[in-house]
């Protein structure tokens, strides 16, 4: 039996055939789902053909986009593109230009008031 190597080193993230981090985990959940569904498709009675073609499609879509996803982003750009969406687009100021101008002409007048 082969032996893979799972771990690169201390402190380094997991990598197994080129996926990295999360990436690993993303596969194996997916696997692991696809596998469970082809045992309740099949359970219950569906076409024996159309379980294994549904799971070899469904497999090999889950292998392309996990190795998609691990190209594109690397091993910490998914989680950067989870927190850019998490973060406001705009920051919203609510007073008014004249509020803002006034209150600088205050702080100004303040200002002068203690140096004198």
């Amino acid at each position: 039996m082969a032996e893979f190597s799972i771990n690169k080193g201390i402190g380094a993230s997991v990598e197994f055939k080129g996926l990295k981090a999360q990436y690993l985990f993303i596969f194996v959940a997916g696997l692991l789902t696809l596998f469970v569904l082809f045992v309740i498709l099949y359970m219950t009675g569906i076409d024996q053909w159309f379980c294994i073609g549904f799971g070899v499609v469904s497999a090999s879509a889950l292998v392309w986009g996990t190795f998609a996803l691990n190209r594109k982003y690397g091993a910490h750009g998914l989680m950067k593109l989870g927190a850019a969406r998490n973060r406001p687009r705009y920051l919203l100021h609510r007073k008014s230009l004249p509020r803002i101008i006034r209150h600088k002409k205050l702080k100004k007048k303040d200002e002068n008031e203690e140096h004198s």
